[in-house]
């Protein structure tokens, strides 16, 4: 199962950085999600999937799923959904502010 998660997690972030290199503000933005998420099935591979184990340690349990990669993964969640929003009202102000959404064009001539 952690084979498949990491190659997941590794076209996701394939895809991410491709959308980053593209021209339109709105590929931009989806890149930087898919690299979040990305990060998200990173982190909980690497925390080791364990089912049906509990996620507290008692007394007379051996095994148990340790819990912090899933705290890592909440707090990373929400961090990544504010900057996502943010990133979408900058591009929606700069796109009706010049009239495009082209990063080419947004970039300007030198000589003005």
């Amino acid at each position: 199962m952690e084979i498949v998660m990491s190659i997941l997690a590794g076209v996701l972030f394939t895809t991410g950085i491709y959308n980053l290199l593209q021209k339109q503000m709105l590929r931009i933005i989806i890149g930087t999600a898919l690299i979040s998420h990305g990060a998200h099935l990173f982190i909980l591979t690497m925390g080791e999937l364990k089912t049906g184990k509990p996620p507290i340690l008692h007394h007379d349990i051996e095994n148990y799923t340790d819990p912090l990669p899933q705290a890592l993964i909440l707090t990373s969640i929400v961090i990544s959904f504010g900057v996502t929003s943010l990133l979408l009202v900058l591009a929606y102000r700069a796109s009706k502010e010049n009239g495009t959404d082209n990063m080419e064009k947004l970039r300007g001539n030198e000589n003005d």
